[in-house]
């Protein structure tokens, strides 16, 4: 067979799938139903509804799949249907704990009641603020305190005539002391009609001024007399005591009575007993502090004119008494459906904020408890991007941690809470969610090999595929897809030619001509930027030329790297030639892949062979610059060697393989077919076509395997050619394998067409040898020979040749060896 053989060559109708716009029964999308639902997920989408039917501990949802494929749309879509057949999660507020503050006590409320709550709290407060000042004013409660000062007064006085009635004729006088702010009663002498102090006396007799023996008496009959005082001053005080208790007693009491009657409706309407137990707490709590209650409305007295009045303010007075309303569902219509997309620890979890005091520490309460995605989305799911979650500190902690015990303490992260200001420790929260996390494939594998948690708390896994099979039933629901985008995004309608231009589009983005590819937010994409040019063109309607359009723009805007090496082919900066044939020399293809844009470029590969045992040597990998997949390739055709070339002697070569002008990583066994080639060539010495470009993997037994981006790879070569000029002989080989991926440019298929490129689908390396030689492979024969004059019997001669020469060099060695041994050997005496 010749290289030209329509036995290994593709015909243009086999380069490309394409979608007949008469096939579809529209004119333009305007005629279609848009889409309402997720197309072309269906093993996803099951296992998400599985996950979010299984009501039991651990079920939730990881999805994985690639991103730009539709998966946070797709979770949402399908939540928000389910979400709105069951019921509304309860309201959760935060209240004072009277009796221990640094432990905020929850309370639930039916949806929509948590705010009622909150507002007849507030209204309680506020009539409190308003009746509290005329209770204390009222004329009851005057009367009352009165009654009980006058009677205390009564009897103080009656105290204190039995106290005057003890020291009458006695030359002593009943008086009160002034001590501070303090006045007490005491006994003193009297002389000349006047009260003295005994120190004062004392100084009047030692001058002479008062008898001595009189000063005696009367000090004698004070002691006397002050004890009964004394101890009629402390039953004075005790009365005192008791009549401060009473007046306590009527305030608690008018009090109580006030605050409960005004409480009463807001116990009626809340029945709950956490709830009462509550309010009655609350009572308590203004009883036991009245008098910080009784300032509110309080006006300042004794004051100093222009001085500000410094009591506490009616709200700052009343604040421990507030609801702090954490989740409010009352305009719920179903379980919330949360996605965070910036899942911090303090958006996700929520926090206790702090604030600085009046003497510059940090205070808190329970009103400073904030909820968080998390706490919001309780009942209902809680969806956010699990790579995003991770690189968070605390974050996925706390999350395993809330999903095993089904319950969250509201904490805020704090690495410095040593130095921090002393913190709540809220009541838990039960906790009733479903989580869904977004991560692609590398992340959960990672996740379930490291963590032993990630099995007992996302049970559920939702693998989203980046394509689906490509039937008549998929096509027309692409269609309809394309008329929903166009209906929410307001875009022109397309015509069935422009709704084929984006299923081949996607056809080709799967890879494979029986797949389409799901990458929905793509295509939307694409949609959007067809009508643009549309609207350029004053078309009503998007048509096939707009679309195309579209598409050789977006690829213009992002192949500017690819610009770079066309060119620096064109001027001979990199070394490919499209013509000619060579040794040991050949075009190999790879892909790369810059900001979205995948393109092929030709890349030359050389391979020398020589006498030696060091086998194939990888020049990429003795470099550092060979991946894994690229050195197992290597070692493969070693094997391909060995099976070939030596099952009657051993291999015995070295060899040496490189990729030329390569300066960053090579991975991949998609070149080793190549690499192959190159080393036959350079074993038997017959020259391979230049004007040729291959692509593809080999196994040891000698099948070329298929390999991924054959259409760019094809596209790359086509355009170092185009801008060389075409001779009418280059062309791609490739895979015959990889047939059913092929979905190339109109403009290379025209080239075909035109005889300009070829392109080759090979299934053997003996079929390859052939197109790139025009010589025949051979098979080896019953003899154990390959046929005269072909390549492999070139190589075997030439391997035979190297192992003969490798052996007469070893020989002639040992030979020279032993002739130096000789000459050493000292002479012995006859």
């Amino acid at each position: 067979m010749t290289a030209t053989s329509p036995y290994f060559e593709v015909p243009p109708e086999s380069l490309r799938w394409r979608l007949d716009p008469a096939s579809l029964a529209f004119e333009t999308t305007a005629q279609l139903t848009p889409l309402d639902a997720v197309i072309g997920q269906e093993r996803g989408l099951e296992a998400l509804g599985f996950g979010m039917d299984m009501l039991r501990k651990g079920y939730n949802v990881f999805v994985t799949g690639d991103p730009g494929h539709g998966r946070l749309s797709a979770v949402k879509k399908l939540l928000q249907e389910r979400s709105k057949a069951d019921r509304i999660p309860d309201d959760l507020c935060y209240v004072n704990n009277f009796k221990r503050p640094e432990a905020p006590v929850l309370l639930r409320f039916k949806a929509g009641l948590g705010s009622v709550f909150k507002k007849d709290v507030h209204e309680f407060l506020e009539r409190l603020k308003k009746e509290i000042p005329q209770l204390f004013e009222s004329e009851e409660y005057i009367a009352r305190k009165n009654e009980i000062i006058e009677l205390h007064e009564k009897k103080v006085m009656e105290f204190y005539k039995a106290v005057e009635e003890k020291v009458k004729n006695t030359g002593l006088a009943m008086v009160r002391m002034e001590v501070g702010p303090y006045t007490r009663p005491d006994v003193l002498p009297v002389v000349d009609g006047e009260p003295k102090r005994i120190i004062d006396l004392e100084a009047m007799v030692a001058n002479g001024r008062f008898p001595k023996d009189e000063f005696e008496r009367l000090r004698a009959k004070r002691a006397e007399v002050k004890e009964d005082v004394d101890h009629i001053v402390q039953e004075v005080r005790d009365l005192q005591k008791e009549v401060d208790r009473k007046l306590e007693d009527v305030d608690k009491i008018m009090f109580r009575t006030m605050a409960t009657d005004l409480q009463g409706p807001l116990r009626e309407a809340h029945q709950d007993p956490k709830v009462r137990a509550h309010l009655e707490a609350m009572v308590e709590h203004m009883v036991d502090n009245l008098e910080e209650i009784k300032t509110i409305g309080a006006k300042p007295q004794g004051m100093m004119p222009g001085m500000p009045f410094s009591a506490p303010s009616p709200e700052a007075v009343l604040h421990p008494y507030d609801i702090n309303l954490l989740v409010d569902n009352a305009e719920q219509a179903g379980p919330p459906v949360v996605i965070e997309s910036y899942p911090t620890y303090r958006n996700l979890f929520g926090g206790v904020d702090r604030v600085v005091g009046p003497y510059g520490g940090w205070q808190t309460d329970f009103s400073k408890i904030t909820a968080g995605a998390f706490v919001k989305a309780n009942g209902g799911y809680l969806v956010l991007n699990l790579m995003d979650a991770i690189m968070e500190p605390g974050v996925w902690q706390t999350l395993k941690r809330s999903l095993k015990t089904e319950s969250i303490e509201i904490q805020t992260y704090d690495p410095f809470y040593f130095i921090s200001g002393t913190g709540l420790k809220p009541e838990p929260i039960d906790m009733e969610v479903k989580v869904v996390v977004l991560g692609d494939e590398r992340l959960y594998q990672l996740l379930r090999y490291y963590d032993q948690d990630l099995p007992k708390i996302f049970k559920v896994r939702a693998d989203f595929s980046r394509t689906m099979d490509k039937t008549g039933t998929a096509v027309t629901q692409m269609a309809r897809f394309i008329a929903g985008e166009a209906a929410e995004h307001k875009l022109r309608p397309f015509t069935a030619g422009a709704v084929a231009v984006v299923v081949e589009h996607a056809v080709r983005m799967a890879g494979r001509v029986e797949k389409l590819s799901t990458a929905f937010p793509l295509h939307t994409d694409l949609l959007c930027e067809a009508d643009l040019y549309a609207k350029r063109a004053g078309s009503d309607t998007v048509q096939e030329e707009h679309a195309r359009e579209a598409l050789a723009a977006r690829i213009g805007r992002l192949s500017r790297i690819q610009d770079i090496l066309r060119e620096m082919i064109a001027r001979g900066s990199l070394f490919v030639d499209v013509d000619g044939a060579a040794v040991g020399q050949v075009n190999g293809l790879a892909v790369y892949s810059m900001g979205g844009h995948a393109f092929g470029m030709p890349s030359r590969i050389t391979a020398t062979t020589a006498m030696g045992r060091e086998g194939i040597i990888n020049i990429e990998r003795e470099a550092d610059l060979s991946g894994p997949i690229h050195s197992k390739g290597m070692l493969i055709l070693a094997g391909y060697l060995r099976r070939r070339f030596a099952q009657d002697r051993p291999l015995s070569l070295t060899a040496s393989i490189a990729f030329e002008q390569a300066y960053s990583g090579v991975d991949g066994d998609s070149a080793s077919s190549t690499e192959l080639y190159a080393l036959l060539s350079s074993l038997s010495g017959v020259p391979l076509r230049q004007d040729v470009a291959v692509t593809g993997s080999v196994n040891q037994m000698g099948r070329v395997q298929p390999i991924g981006g054959v259409n760019e790879k094809i596209e790359g070569f086509f355009l170092c050619c185009k801008d060389r000029g075409f001779t009418g002989m280059q062309g791609v080989m490739i895979p015959k394998a990889n047939l059913k991926d092929l979905m190339l440019r109109e403009e290379v298929i025209e080239a075909v067409r035109e005889g300009q490129f070829h392109i080759w689908a090979v299934a053997s390396i003996d079929e390859g040898v052939e197109v790139l030689t025009g010589v025949p492979a051979g098979e080896r024969g019953k003899d154990g020979k390959y046929p005269e004059g072909s390549v492999n019997a070139l190589a075997d001669a030439r391997l035979r040749q190297l192992a003969e020469g490798l052996r007469d060099f070893a020989q002639e060695g040992e030979k020279d060896k032993k002739d130096k041994s000789k000459k050493a050997e000292p002479k012995k005496d006859k």
